[in-house]
């Protein structure tokens, strides 16, 4: 029995890890798109950035699930929350970084494009955002694994 309780501390420290690692992502996701991401996805209702913050919640569970799963080790649990942390919050610098340089090569501003919706469809910049967060998160999982 106590063997399921400190599996079950366990799980809930790498989903705090998890979480802060997410809330990290949202902050920089809100930095580098138009507007405040809660008042444009909630109350606007903006398809476009949902889309993008989507593949961005979706790209960043991966490399959270990747970091766990490279981060158990002998060396213990703080060790292994620690990597875990590290390993996430370099996906989500990359995955920003990447967002900025692939912006900087687009026509006009990338961030205003995705929010561009188009009557009830997304604009397309957004599908192909969303995509670049996840494909990115894929080359950081494997990095990490």
């Amino acid at each position: 029995m106590a063997e399921i309780f400190e599996s079950a501390g366990t799980a809930l420290l790498y989903g705090l890890v998890g979480f802060v690692v997410m809330a990290v992502g949202f902050i920089a996701l809100d930095l580098t798109t138009p507007g405040k991401l809660v008042h444009v996805v909630w109350l606007e209702r903006n398809r476009g950035a949902a889309v993008l913050l989507a593949g961005q919640t979706i790209a960043i569970g991966y490399v959270i699930d990747q970091s766990i799963r490279a981060s158990e080790s002998e060396q213990g649990l703080d060790h292994g929350l620690l990597s875990t942390l590290l390993y996430g919050l370099s996906g989500v610098v990359l995955m920003t970084v990447i967002s900025c340089i692939v912006g900087l090569l687009t026509p006009g501003r990338m961030g205003a494009a995705v929010l561009d919706d188009q009557g009830d469809r997304p604009h397309p910049a957004a599908w192909v955002q969303a995509a670049m967060y996840i494909g990115t998160a894929f080359m950081v999982g494997a990095a990490v694994s």
